[in-house]
Parts: structure tokens; C-alpha cells; sequence
């Protein structure tokens, strides 16, 4: 259960620290091969801009599970406590369902390149391989609001019972 509870809690963070740590690293050797070698590599640039598409969108699940999201914090704040509750819930119903309703086209737009078979140019790389960062980003945005959507739910009906 530890594990569980530590995976929930930094599972994007692990994950987005090395992708953009491997981003760095290739594109350092690229930089080092092109001016100190004289000789540029053809797969480090397109590498390096699949692990930043993966990491922008896990990073959506990141900013949902921290509370670092679009929203008028001052103008929720004038609200009474009861009521910024309410607010925050269906922020967060709003953004799960946004986000499920995403996933079938995401799905078919990875599945379309699986049938297909294409490749990216410079490194061979099955493009559904990096389209499917979609399809994992919305289906982990969805789960972190719909997490959201329970702390908030419970903390709605806990200040109701006061």
C-alpha cells in the first residue's frame, strides 16, 4: 500500500524528471558533436522533441494532482468556504468528463498510426509509440480530476457536517 501511495503521489514527477533529463542529455551531445566534432547526429532533435511531447502532456496530470490549474483564485476566494467548495467540485467534474471525452478520438488517432505502420524519419520510431502520449495524458488528467473530484466531494460533505 506504501508503494501504491507513492507511486499515486509522484509518479508524473519521476517520470517528467527523466524524460526531460534525457532531453537535456541528448541535445548536449548534439551540441557537443556539432561544435566540438564538427559532425551533427540526424536522431537527436526529433528524440528530444518526442520526450518533451510525452512530458507536456503528462505534465497535464501533474498540474491537476498539485492545483495548478486555469482558475480565478481571487474571485473563488470572495465566495464563502461552502461555496468555493462547490465551485472547485465542478471545476473538477467538468475537466474528468472534458477529459474522457477526449480519449476515444485520442485512441483512434494512435490506433490509426498502428495501422498504418508509420515510422518517424530520422530514428525509426513507431509513431503511434509517440501519439499515444494523448491517450495516456487524457486518461491520467481524467483519473487526477476525478481524484479531485472526490477530495473535493469529501471535504464538501465533511464541512457539511459541522
Amino acid at each position: 500500500m506504501k508503494l501504491l501511495k507513492k507511486i499515486d503521489k509522484n509518479l508524473e514527477r519521476w517520470v517528467m524528471f527523466v524524460l526531460l533529463a534525457g532531453m537535456t542529455l541528448v541535445l548536449g551531445i548534439q551540441i557537443f558533436c556539432r561544435f566540438v566534432l564538427n559532425n551533427s547526429l540526424t536522431w537527436s532533435e526529433e528524440l528530444a522533441r518526442f520526450m518533451f511531447i510525452w512530458s507536456t502532456f503528462l505534465s497535464i496530470g501533474f498540474c491537476l494532482k498539485e492545483g495548478i490549474s486555469l482558475k480565478i483564485d481571487t474571485l473563488i476566494s470572495l465566495f464563502p468556504k461552502k461555496v468555493q467548495a462547490v465551485i472547485l467540485l465542478l471545476g473538477d467534474v467538468v475537466m474528468t468528463v472534458f477529459f474522457l471525452y477526449l480519449l476515444p478520438s485520442a485512441w483512434e488517432f494512435a490506433y490509426a498510426s498502428v495501422e498504418n505502420g508509420q515510422t518517424s524519419a530520422a530514428c525509426g520510431i513507431p509513431m503511434y509509440f509517440v501519439q499515444g502520449s494523448l491517450m495516456v495524458g487524457f486518461a491520467l488528467a481524467a483519473f487526477r480530476a476525478a481524484q479531485g473530484v472526490w477530495s473535493n466531494l469529501r471535504t464538501l460533505l465533511q464541512k457539511g457536517d459541522e
